[in-house]
């Protein structure tokens, strides 16, 4: 299903506290870490997990 690549930009079924649900691809690999593009938080997820909560890709 990966249809993503490093520096897409996704939207993740919940939103961030801060308001925003664009999120940028900072790293690829067991783990994927995505970076908000609003306050610029950080995060880490299982590539398990990331691909649960992914709603859709917006730019590749």
């Amino acid at each position: 299903m990966k249809e993503y690549k490093l520096g897409s930009l996704v939207i993740m079924k919940k939103t961030h506290p801060c308001g925003e649900n664009l999120w940028k691809i900072t790293r690829i690999g067991v783990d994927i870490k995505i970076k908000c593009t609003k306050c610029n938080r950080e995060i880490m997820l299982s590539s398990l997990d990331f691909e649960k909560k992914l709603k859709k890709v917006v730019e590749l």
